[in-house]
């Protein structure tokens, strides 16, 4: 057995010598800071949403400024009367002094371009420089942001989403994600469940509050009647072309959409009907979708505008020639946005929703031609070829699946709540 000691070799520090020093330390003059303090002007900065009621003057009491010259600028300036001008909604920062003039107001609002709505944005600044305001406009792009939210089916997918905080814009994407494995419209069932991955959208990090927010649907489950479907949003970084997919690589779009619209209501179906003008019993060689004036209407598949005008009982109408000798017709519009020979995507807007024609209300007449024969657009959605995966663009897409798979296992957590939250 061997045992060891060990001795400090450090002096006590009790016996080691003190000793004290003093410094003087020159204190600031307090004269001085308080005249400091007396020059620093203060900005107050609050975020305000115009109104439709709104003038000049009641947007700036509301935003804590009383600043007259300001108030005369946003009213007779044609840059400050963008301000106000147009739809409600605009996010506005402004920055006054302590006395409450106006130092700097930023406006953020839709881009003016329809073509950049959905990735841009549009920052007005107005700025004091001394007696006078300077304006500019610029265009910048949004900036997207994750988030995740699950439900489950009481009564309809759009009750269950709103329980869920989650936006009408994305729920309708989730339906479109899934319209190929079930129908919205029948197969519904009470308990049903989603889970679902998407962006929302910010201008220089705020969220905005125009269209809905948000950006695309990003991945999703959906359990129906016991049956779990999932998908994902993926962009083949080489052709630049998106679709969703299925976690196996299966493509979950087909050549032809189910529907012309982002989720809708069937009013009239592909069968025999009472005609609401005529007032006799004939066929119904489409299908009818009730939707406010407005609404936009999308092609259902890639083709080219064979007509885009006027044509008696559709009123405005715009007919797609696809490949395969196929032909959709969308009619009753209020809007046509494409013009004849113009080649369009899936899913391109091609005008809006209205009462043209011999119409009793606002909705969409759809039909689906196969060589001039009328199909029901349903069944040809659901029987269209499938658009393939690349074989280059596997290993990438599989990267993209693992990563959803994670926010979709937190986000089935969140029952009834979105991130937002």
């Amino acid at each position: 057995m061997t045992a060891f000691g060990i001795a400090p070799m450090a002096p006590d520090a009790a016996e080691l010598p003190r000793r004290t020093l003093i410094q003087t330390l020159a204190a600031p003059d307090i004269e001085a800071q308080l005249d400091e303090l007396a020059t620093h002007a203060i900005g107050l900065t609050r975020a305000e949403a115009t109104r439709s009621s709104d003038t000049p003057d009641s947007l700036l009491r509301r935003a804590g400024a009383f600043d007259p010259a300001a108030a005369a600028f946003l009213r007779n300036d044609p840059m400050g009367r963008r301000v106000l001008q147009g739809r409600a909604g605009k996010m506005v920062h402004l920055t006054a002094d302590a006395s409450g003039q106006v130092q700097k107001i930023v406006v953020r609002f839709p881009a003016e371009k329809v073509e950049q709505q959905s990735s841009h944005f549009t920052r007005l600044t107005i700025e004091r420089d001394g007696t006078v305001f300077r304006a500019r406009t610029e265009v910048a792009p949004l900036q997207a942001q994750v988030a995740l939210g699950s439900g489950s089916i009481r009564t309809s997918l759009f009750a269950a989403t709103d329980d869920a905080n989650i936006p009408d814009a994305i729920a309708s994407q989730m339906a479109d994600m899934f319209s190929g494995d079930i129908d919205f419209h029948r197969e519904l069932r009470k308990g049903d469940r989603f889970s679902i991955v998407y962006e929302t959208l910010t201008a220089d990090g705020e969220p905005i509050n125009w269209d809905g927010g948000v950006g695309r649907l990003l991945a999703g489950e959906f359990t129906n009647n016991g049956k779990t479907y999932s998908a994902v949003y993926f962009k083949d970084s080489a052709s630049g072309k998106a679709s969703f997919y299925g976690f196996d690589g299966q493509s979950k779009r087909r050549a032809f959409l189910a529907s012309p619209m982002e989720f809708s209501r069937i009013t009239s179906g592909f069968a025999m009907r009472f005609h609401p003008i005529l007032n006799t019993w004939r066929q119904h060689n489409g299908v009818d979708y009730g939707a406010p004036t407005g609404t936009a209407v999308r092609s259902v598949g890639d083709g080219v505008v064979e007509m885009a005008g006027w044509q008696n009982g559709f009123g405005n109408v715009v007919h797609v020639r696809h490949a395969g000798d196929r032909t959709t017709v969308y009619a009753h519009l209020s809007k046509i946005d494409v013009k004849k020979g113009q080649r369009i995507e899936q899913g391109q807007r091609l005008g809006a929703v209205g009462a043209t024609g011999w119409a009793t209300g606002p909705h969409l007449h759809f039909e689906f031609r196969v060589g001039g024969r009328h199909m029901d657009p349903r069944a040809i959605a659901r029987a269209s070829e499938a658009i393939t995966l690349p074989n280059y663009a596997k290993a990438q897409f599989q990267q993209t699946v693992a990563s959803v798979k994670t926010q979709l296992a937190v986000a089935e957590t969140m029952d009834g709540v979105s991130a937002a939250d």
